[in-house]
């Protein structure tokens, strides 16, 4: 039977997973084995928050038209079913866009109402 080397191989994988690992701290970034876990741990982490982050922005934004709405003597459920009832297509994040960067024309869409 042949003998296989895998040298090249297994170095290229493991200097592979020492550069992702950069930037961690102490050991995690230094010895192979521990790194790899880390790595793996951190992979595991950066998918959940992928979907976590849509969940926190949302929540954001209810949260600062909430804040704008009842300065103006309303409640956030009720002035989302006003816009549903008055066939206003604005999603959450651009109404918070709204609420920030462009308060007169917000002011405007609550006379509307």
């Amino acid at each position: 039977m042949v003998r296989i080397k895998r040298g090249n191989v297994a170095r290229k994988r493991r200097q592979k997973i020492l550069k992702q690992a950069k930037g961690f701290k102490g050991t995690h970034s230094k010895l192979f084995r521990v790194a790899n876990q880390q790595i793996m741990k951190a992979l595991r982490y950066s998918y959940v928050g992928r979907k976590q982050k849509k969940r926190i922005f949302r929540k954001l934004w209810i949260t600062r038209i909430n804040g704008a709405v009842r300065q103006n003597d309303l409640t956030y459920s009720i002035f989302i079913k006003k816009l549903k009832q008055l066939n206003i297509n604005l999603n959450r994040k651009m109404i918070a866009q709204l609420i920030v960067l462009d308060p007169v024309n917000f002011s405007n869409l609550l006379k509307a109402l």
